[in-house]
């Protein structure tokens, strides 16, 4: 299971590397505000080389050198199949690493906004953005995020 305390250490992790990253998903659903238990970390990432290489060097330290590590690539995340799973080596959660999701979501064009949890900065994906990526998907859980998000932050159906 991940806890919020846990994707703080992740997150933090994040900063220092200065990634370019969009937190998307259940934790980015806990940073705004709306709680639910999860067992993974889902963010986009920009996929050049570059940021990375700057992931990596935050998981690397996150987990003492997981040589997995090594088999994320700019390349994979920005072909055919633009996500990875990356479990660290404790196994209690995982961490989908995604740089675009069908040709409706990229990194490129997701909206967020910056919001400190605890002093952590954290990019995350505007509640708009986690409606819209929620609400027409097969997954029930996902059906209920959206309609609890549409109705906290009282968006429209059509947002």
């Amino acid at each position: 299971m991940l806890d919020l305390t846990e994707a703080k250490r992740i997150l933090l992790a994040f900063e220092r590397e200065q990634l370019q990253y969009v937190l998307v998903g259940s934790m980015a659903m806990a940073a705004q505000g709306l709680v639910r238990a999860t067992r993974d970390l889902d963010f986009f990432v920009r996929p050049d080389p570059e940021n990375v290489a700057r992931l990596k060097r935050a998981l690397k330290a996150l987990y003492d050198d997981d040589p997995h590590v090594d088999q994320i690539s700019a390349e994979e995340l920005s072909g055919d199949y633009p996500a990875v799973e990356y479990v660290p080596p404790h196994g209690r959660y995982s961490i989908d690493i995604l740089s675009r999701l069908g040709e409706v979501f990229r990194y490129e064009n997701l909206e967020f906004e910056e919001l400190s949890l605890d002093g952590v900065c954290v990019r995350v994906a505007t509640p708009t953005t986690l409606y819209r990526m929620k609400r027409n998907t097969v997954r029930p859980q996902d059906r209920l995020d959206a309609e609890t998000i549409r109705q906290q932050f009282g968006l429209g159906e059509e947002d």
